[in-house]
């Protein structure tokens, strides 16, 4: 089974009006960069759960 990529570098490949969109240097994938702020803050809620259960 293939690990998710957590996307740890990206660089913006392109602007269009208000949207960036931006590639994973690692895996390849491109996105909107709101995408990966949401992607960050699930990752953080994701840490803050799993340090509160201790």
């Amino acid at each position: 089974m293939a690990t998710a990529c957590k996307h740890p570098r990206v660089r913006i490949v392109s602007r269009h009006e208000d949207t960036e969109f931006v590639e994973c240097l690692e895996c390849g994938e491109v996105f909107d960069s709101e995408e990966f702020h949401d992607m960050e803050i699930e990752e953080s809620d994701e840490k803050e759960d799993l340090a509160d259960d201790d």
